[in-house]
């Protein structure tokens, strides 16, 4: 059963030695992200599952321990997911987004439960998401889940994917459903204009929506901005 959750965006400029002199705009935000994951460990949790957007070719489930690296950022640094274990992390790179949710735990020394990263395609349909999240529910009597994912990189002219007028108004929709521990709000988001908004989070918000069906739980919005033209949003699940 999930009994909570955090979410929170996953630019790899959240980790201060990526954004280097501009490191000081996103303090905000990764103080938010920091109090979200904290009600985490405060739900005490038998599992914890690390959900983050990727390509297809990085779906798939990451152990803890799994190696992660900022190094293709012009950073040298290395991250593992949880606690690494006696032995050097091998096998499969954490994709960008779970990097950034290994980096948040590592603020954290989470040590409160196992951790498992799982990677979801960004186009995963939203039916899909849902009855995987319903699984993820009912994988341990108490599972909590950190959702890593943007919302729309269409917010303002020098954006990543320059200014669509249809993005703000999705961002904040996006956000009040964060906010309110919405899930019907979440499943209804509209998977093509996603899409087209280069909005990174959709499938794992939705991923989310259908862990949380029957649990009750209420939620409140920590963080909404849009620094560098795309959407972060903060929350957390309790």
């Amino acid at each position: 059963m999930l009994v909570a959750a955090a979410i929170c965006p996953c630019p790899p400029l959240l980790v201060p030695e990526v954004a280097a002199g501009a490191a000081p705009e996103l303090d905000p935000v990764r103080a938010a992200c920091l109090d979200a994951i904290g009600v985490l460990a405060a739900a005490r949790p038998d599992r914890l599952l690390v959900l983050g957007p990727a390509d297809e070719t990085g779906e798939g489930r990451y152990p803890q321990g799994a190696p992660g690296s900022f190094r293709g950022f012009g950073v040298d640094l290395d991250v593992t997911l949880g606690a690494a274990g006696p032995q050097p992390a091998a096998g499969p790179q954490l994709p960008p987004s779970l990097a950034v949710g290994a980096w948040l735990l590592s603020r954290t020394a989470w040590s409160d439960a196992p951790v498992e990263g799982l990677a979801v395609a960004e186009r995963r349909p939203a039916d899909h998401c849902r009855a995987r999240g319903r699984e993820l529910a009912g994988s341990a009597p108490r599972v909590a889940l950190l959702v890593l994912g943007d919302g729309s990189a269409r917010r303002s002219v020098k954006a990543p994917g320059y200014f669509d007028e249809r993005a703000e108004p999705f961002d904040a929709a996006a956000a009040r459903a964060l906010g309110a521990a919405d899930t019907a709000a979440l499943a209804a988001l509209d998977e093509r204009l996603a899409a087209d908004l280069l909005v990174s989070g959709r499938a794992c918000w939705q991923t989310l929506a259908g862990a949380a069906e029957g649990a009750g739980l209420r939620g409140q919005l920590l963080r909404a901005e849009a620094p560098y033209g795309v959407g972060y949003a903060v929350a957390a699940w309790t």
